[in-house]
């Protein structure tokens, strides 16, 4: 069975320090850490940055784009 984000191995979990350290390459911005999905998400650039096996994916073209609603949703986190 593929692993989800949830059912990662922590082997494979993204070092959350390293996470700390981390800002938007487009807007220089903080990122929140969505543990549950493994994406960094970037408020100012409506954008949410991958976790691969637990390396940030920083690269804009794959990030996925967040609507409205999400970004209404992390203002309540």
């Amino acid at each position: 069975m593929a692993d989800t984000p949830a059912q990662a191995e922590p082997s494979r979990r993204a070092d959350p320090r390293v996470l700390e350290m981390l800002v938007c390459p487009l807007t220089k911005t903080a990122l929140i850490y969505d543990e549950a999905r493994q994406e960094l998400i970037s408020r100012a650039a409506r954008l949410a940055y991958p976790i691969r096996d637990g390396i940030p994916v920083m690269l804009p073209e794959e990030a996925r784009a967040l609507d409205d609603d999400e970004l209404r949703h992390l203002g309540k986190k």
